[in-house]
């Protein structure tokens, strides 16, 4: 489960090491990072704005580490294009299509209709295909059919007349609809069924799929496409020798070369049964990884790797392929450690009704690290705090694993303003909160969230996984769970008692103000005018905020004020909203415990969905003063080998890019593993 925050990119190019590619390559425009004068605007276009990120701690690294962190993000790398085909299957071929005409066109640059095709190409390399990272809304190019036409006569480019046509018309116009009244499946665009496949189809065949041993699930569906052929419902798994395996075995290339340099023997088990896992395609063999990777805690290096967050299926079975690359932060870790300590004392003070709450909180570890690479679905958009594994009985008998992504954080608020801080907040002394504890209470709500949150609570007896019982909800149900115990828990004076805070009321008020402004009201400049909220954290963050300004109304907890025709959202008692935000979580544990698929229904549709159109066209107008764009991500390092005559590695050097562009064509070029159709 990740906490994920609206900004993304890539970008690079440089020597790379690469299977099946010249091992010797000529950097181009590429610089090699500085400690100092560190540029971390890249470039912005349409509602994105591209970043960079230092890697923190990697000079201090052995050789041997070095190579390990290299090899561990080159088969992350490799498997760049299988996202690209799970979230749509006509993104491949678009993508390689319009690459094509970039590099080859010879006419104007700079006409109107040439710089709209060149933003349309830049936002699709960002969202990894034609819809919206964050909205999951098709993108609409600003230039017309005819045009693109005469673009792929002109430079003798082929498209299909389906992938031409589906970039202009009204057919898959969502990547993931998870709305209710609506077939899911059959509503949603990603490339997890075949299209013809519906909601009860997958509910029928995953009832009596194989679910694994008694009491310990496997995360059934994880890692393959559902299929119809000959009548019959099949899946096709995600392997060597099997779906997605030309891109697959350059992954276990990488993690083989990755388990010759590993720290210790228990990363080395680890490696090895990822490698088996992606030879195998076994969902039992992913729970033997998962156990050893989130028992396997000694060492500088990490990683995560694999079919994971459940997010893109609207049923919440399918994996989407993802990779982090992570060194850890020694100093910010051992700070951090403090909470993973006290994890069972957060569970035993938590409101959750007695039944609820886990009598022993197992191995719950939390760090702060910094990443040294991303690929799939962490970037270009990342999060910026990981807990895992996700399979609920694992996380139980054996523990989980946090991590604050501590180099990404840093690079949010390097390159971040206070304009529309000082828009949205109601006063002087709301601004000047956020302004001094706004940074620490971000950070510690993403640990309490990571560590606490998604650590906290139990299913009962006989109650199905979230993903049977709270079905299209689940995903949203647990992000605002773990929400809410971050919230709950940052206004409690026991953060200042383990040294966490040197004023804890200060930094609990500025994380309230925050989240209220948040949630009803600023998150609302990343959709269109007339949309509904629909990714899952937004509509968790608005269930949050629109339930508890309600259930405060009759106290004036939360003040809705217009003043000088702006609206304003004021918290006048911060304990009354600290009681309530406990209410809630007791009642939501109580959910995902009992499996109340129409409580959370209630509670969803009610609070998260919907928008009041009027504020939501006060707050466009407001923003429209602001030239940063609403969604950030990053551009990544590129880690490039230095060998001596005989081709051994001597070191590993940090390459920044110098443009989104550059780093677009250099993956394409070195990690283009699949064909158009899979």
């Amino acid at each position: 489960m990740n906490l994920k925050q609206v900004l993304c990119t890539i970008a690079t190019t440089s020597i790379l090491f690469s299977c099946g590619v010249d091992t010797k390559k000529e950097a181009t425009t590429t610089k090699e990072t500085k400690t100092t004068d560190f540029e971390y605007v890249v470039e912005q276009f349409a509602d994105i704005k591209v970043l960079r990120y230092q890697i923190p701690g990697f000079k201090e690294l052995t050789l041997k580490e070095k190579q390990l962190v290299y090899y561990l993000t080159q088969a992350g790398l490799a498997g760049r294009d299988i996202m690209w085909d799970q979230n749509y299957r006509h993104n491949l071929e678009i993508r390689n299509a319009l690459e094509t005409v970039n590099t080859t066109f010879k006419g104007d640059k700079k006409s109107k209709d040439y710089v709209a095709f060149k933003t349309y190409l830049k936002r699709i390399w960002f969202s990894n295909g034609i819809h919206h990272h964050y909205s999951n809304d098709k993108l609409k190019p600003e230039f017309s059919k005819e045009y693109l036409e005469s673009l792929l006569k002109e430079t003798n480019t082929t498209l299909s007349s389906e992938a031409l046509e589906v970039i202009f018309n009204n057919e898959d116009t969502k990547k993931v609809n998870k709305k209710a009244g609506v077939d899911n499946v059959l509503a949603s665009a990603i490339n997890f069924y075949s299209p013809d496949i519906t909601s009860k189809d997958v509910e029928d065949f995953y009832a009596k799929a194989y679910k694994g041993p008694e009491g310990k699930p496997i995360e059934a569906g994880l890692n393959s496409k559902l299929v119809r052929e000959n009548g019959k419902l099949v899946e096709k798994v995600w392997k060597s020798g099997g779906m997605y395996g030309a891109a697959i075995d350059k992954i276990i290339y990488w993690l083989e070369k990755a388990k010759d340099v590993a720290e210790n023997e228990k990363q080395a088990t680890t490696l090895s049964l990822l490698i088996e896992y992606y030879k195998t395609g076994s969902l039992d063999v992913w729970d033997q990884y998962a156990i050893s990777w989130v028992t396997s805690t000694e060492g500088n290096i990490d990683w995560i790797n694999g079919f994971i967050e459940v997010y893109n299926d609207p049923k919440g079975y399918r994996g989407s392929y993802e990779t982090v690359v992570q060194i850890k932060d020694f100093d910010m870790s051992k700070k951090m450690k403090v909470l993973s300590d006290n994890a069972q004392w957060f569970e035993d003070n938590s409101p959750l009704d007695p039944s609820h709450k886990k009598e022993n909180v197992v191995g719950v570890s939390y760090k702060t690290v910094n990443v040294a690479g991303e690929a799939g679905d962490a970037s270009p958009s990342t999060p910026i705090g990981v807990n895992l594994p996700n399979n609920n009985w694992i996380r139980q008998e054996h523990g989980s694993k946090s991590v604050s992504l501590g180099n990404i954080i840093g690079s949010y608020n390097n390159a971040g303003g206070t304009g529309r801080l000082e828009e949205f907040a109601h006063d002087k002394e709301e601004i000047e909160l956020e302004v001094k504890y706004g940074k620490l209470a971000d950070k510690l709500h993403t640990a309490l969230h990571e560590v606490i949150g998604h650590a906290s609570g139990k299913i009962n007896d006989g109650i199905g996984q979230p993903k049977e019982t709270l079905k299209n909800y689940a995903s949203t149900m647990e992000e605002g769970r773990a929400d809410l115990v971050g919230l709950y828990y940052l206004m409690n004076p026991k953060l200042q008692e383990l040294g966490l805070v040197d004023d804890w009321k200060k930094v609990g008020k500025a994380a309230y103000d925050g989240y209220i402004r948040n949630g009803l009201m600023t998150q609302l400049i990343r959709i269109n005018l007339g949309d509904d909220i629909e990714e899952d954290h937004m509509v968790n963050r608005q269930w949050v905020s629109a339930w508890s300004f309600e259930q405060g109304k009759k106290d004036n907890v939360i003040e809705k004020v217009v003043k000088n025709g702006k609206t304003y959202f004021i918290v006048n008692d911060y304990a009354k909203l600290h009681e309530i935000f406990g209410r809630l979580l007791k009642e939501t544990q109580r959910i995902k415990s009992e499996g109340d698929f129409e409580a959370a229904k209630a509670l969803v549709e009610g609070y998260g969905v919907k928008v009041d159109q009027e504020l939501h066209k006060e707050v466009l107008e407001r923003n429209s003063q602001f030239k940063s764009a609403p969604y950030s991500g990053f551009v990544n390092p590129v880690l490039t080998p230095v060998t001596n005559d005989e081709g051994i590695i001597t070191d590993i050097k940090i390459m920044q890019p110098n443009s989104f562009e550059e780093q677009m064509y250099f993956y394409a070029k070195n990690y283009s593993f699949l064909p158009s159709k899979n």
